[in-house]
């Protein structure tokens, strides 16, 4: 969740933010990861330098979150022209796409155990070698079940990679004492706003798309390479324990029975973040896959505008999770959500309602500026309920929200090919209203006692 930015700012246990250490903390992390401390002749505001290996986990981070989205944001420009070179009707582009989060709901559960086993930080960066591999095989599919295939795959990877850099960004935020999500979510904006930028520009220079994905394939290797050896080592949860004073496991004095009593009392809030985490996904797939075809066939334009759609939204992204971390602080993350939601419905619905271009495009801006913090959010809260591992809460919620990424698809292409893509666009609209309606469930007392998420959470702030 978001948190002032000030460097020396210690939250308090009701804020629903990181903590410093508790009096009384059972265990201390190892000192190369404890949060930083200020120096006895440091003035008031002065920042505390952060120890090396959290500093360079936080380099690795934030190349894992760019190279997340940089590598489908390549192929999403070139969806009409791989439509159209495979003579695909908008139902079967849209079932091809729904491969992808097939694909995530088929692997996403296990990115928790994966996780566990082998280190977040390793597993988020195999995945990133993963997609090195696969997305240029999207630009050599020769049919729909090929490039169907390739987008299962695909989503497979995501998933995993998402759930595993999301867990390992909370243990370097908890290092740090403070709030750094939100920027880790940033550079993912920034991400999918290069990749569009580079595949608008190469689909407008007539580059061969086979090329293109091959060269993105080499971008994404050399990314991996380079978060690798700046991962943090250990356990994603030893710091969690030091700085809330518990541990996630059973063996750590509790008896097994709470421990599984603190799991299914947190099962409503979980279903209740995924389910805010599905309408965000509707609002951020529908740019990404039908933002171009819809003002290619909907508004006449070009190939190369058509891209803008995509462009806008993540770009208006890209500033609202930089700037996320302030707002949510200074209006909480309840009603930061709800006027999210209104962001992302209202100025869509009206731009539909014209023959403007141009206002689509503003008004996918806005409403990507509206989910901004909505992932950030939820991730936040899922990674920090008592009595649930890190992984294990954010893998569920990412795993839920992937059936956003399943259904949107082939309905708007299913209502496109029916009546239109500019009727079908209207999805986005409800979501952001059932957001709005389910902003509640971020409520920081939600968080702290799980049993109040089947009542969507009574505290608001």
């Amino acid at each position: 969740m978001n948190v002032p930015e000030e460097p020396t700012s210690q939250h308090t246990p009701d804020s629903g933010q990181p903590t410093g250490h508790r009096t009384g903390a059972p265990e201390q992390p190892s000192p190369a990861l404890s949060p930083p401390t200020a120096t006895a002749d440091a003035p008031p505001g002065t920042p505390r330098a952060a120890p090396r290996p959290l500093r360079r986990a936080r380099l690795a981070v934030t190349v894992l979150f760019f190279a997340n989205a940089v590598g489908y944001a390549n192929v999403v420009p070139r969806l009409p022209e791989i439509r159209d070179a495979l003579g695909l009707s908008n139902a079967a582009l849209g079932t091809a796409i729904a491969a992808m989060p097939a694909g995530a709901l088929l692997a996403g559960l296990s990115a928790g155990a994966l996780g566990a086993r082998f280190g977040s930080g390793r597993l988020a960066t195999t995945c990133a070698f993963g997609f090195a591999l696969t997305v240029p095989l999207v630009g050599w599919a020769n049919g729909w079940w090929m490039l169907a295939g390739c987008l299962l795959l695909m989503g497979a990877l995501d998933s995993v990679m998402d759930a595993a850099q999301n867990a390992h960004g909370l243990r370097v935020q908890r290092g740090y004492g403070r709030s750094i999500l939100n920027s880790f979510h940033g550079m993912w904006s920034l991400g999918a706003v290069s990749g569009g930028l580079l595949g608008t520009a190469a689909a407008g220079a007539g580059i061969p798309l086979h090329w293109h994905l091959a060269g993105t394939g080499v971008l994404l290797a050399v990314l991996g390479a380079l978060a690798w050896p700046r991962l943090l080592p250990g356990s994603d949860e030893e710091i969690r324990s030091a700085a809330d004073g518990q541990s996630d496991h059973a063996d750590d004095g509790r008896p097994a029975a709470a421990v599984r009593g603190g799991v299914r009392a947190a099962v409503p809030l979980l279903a209740l973040l995924g389910l805010m985490l599905v309408m965000a996904s509707v609002i951020e797939d529908t740019p990404a896959s039908w933002g171009s075809a819809l003002l290619q066939d909907e508004y006449a334009a070009t190939a190369a505008v058509g891209g803008l759609a995509y462009v806008a939204f993540q770009g208006a992204m890209t500033i609202g999770r930089f700037t996320g971390d302030r707002m949510t602080d200074r209006l909480g993350p309840v009603v930061v959500a709800r006027w999210g939601g209104l962001l992302a419905a209202v100025p869509v619905a009206l731009a539909l309602l014209t023959d403007s271009g141009p206002a689509v495009i503003v008004a996918f801006g806005l409403a990507g500026l509206g989910a901004a913090t909505l992932f950030p959010a939820c991730f936040h809260a899922a990674g920090n309920i008592p009595g649930v591992r890190s992984g294990d809460g954010i893998a569920v919620v990412s795993w839920l929200a992937r059936v956003g990424f399943l259904v949107a698809p082939p309905l708007i292409g299913l209502i496109g090919d029916n009546a239109g893509l500019r009727p079908g666009t209207f999805v986005v609209v409800a979501a952001g209203l059932v957001v709005c309606l389910l902003a509640g469930v971020l409520s920081p007392r939600s968080l702290a006692t799980p049993r109040s998420a089947r009542t969507g959470g009574a505290a608001e702030r």
